[in-house]
């Protein structure tokens, strides 16, 4: 099975076009985000949170209870749903939330994957991809990966300079 990658002005097509019916959408509070009619209301995720690694004043930093709710989402989902159906993730551009939120799903439903493998995947499908670090490490300490998220990623490097990332889809459950 697969999570999809996308921006925010591709989520309707790419849910489309990969079939799913659970997307998690990582973006700013209050931005309007119009839930594809093949998506039921419970069956998707809003995680309200500017795409920051450290506190700034007014503004929302990804934080511990972001990243529970996405694992428990996304745990949720595979559990019940990941053999049939495929999940959408998305940010506003599909570069940096979006690609953390992949990332964090493709580590904790594969546990023994060797991070810096996965990282390199990501890497290879989207050369924009320049994953939040800030989720990112939280993942890492929930998931208790040791570092090795936070190390994988910081490998990679920023990705290629891009307004909007092309969608693309990480492969989960080897």
């Amino acid at each position: 099975m697969q999570v999809h990658v996308c921006s925010l002005s591709r989520l309707s097509a790419t849910v489309e076009a990969s079939g799913a019916r659970h997307v998690v959408t990582l973006i700013n509070e209050g931005t309007a985000v119009d839930r594809p009619a093949a998506v039921a209301a419970n069956d998707h995720l809003f995680l309200g949170m500017n795409d920051i690694v450290a506190p700034m004043e007014g503004y929302v930093v990804p934080a511990d209870a972001h990243v529970e709710r996405l694992l428990g989402f996304v745990g949720g989902w595979w559990r019940t749903h990941g053999a049939q159906s495929p999940l959408v993730v998305h940010c506003w551009a599909g570069i940096s939330r979006s690609t953390a939120a992949a990332f964090i799903t493709a580590c904790a439903i594969n546990p023994a994957d060797d991070e810096e493998a996965l990282a390199a995947e990501l890497r290879r499908l989207s050369p924009s991809a320049t994953p939040n670090l800030r989720l990112v490490t939280i993942a890492d300490r929930m998931l208790a990966r040791d570092g090795r998220m936070v190390s994988a990623i910081e490998g990679i490097g920023r990705g290629r300079d891009a307004y909007e990332g092309e969608p693309f889809a990480l492969r989960l459950g080897r």
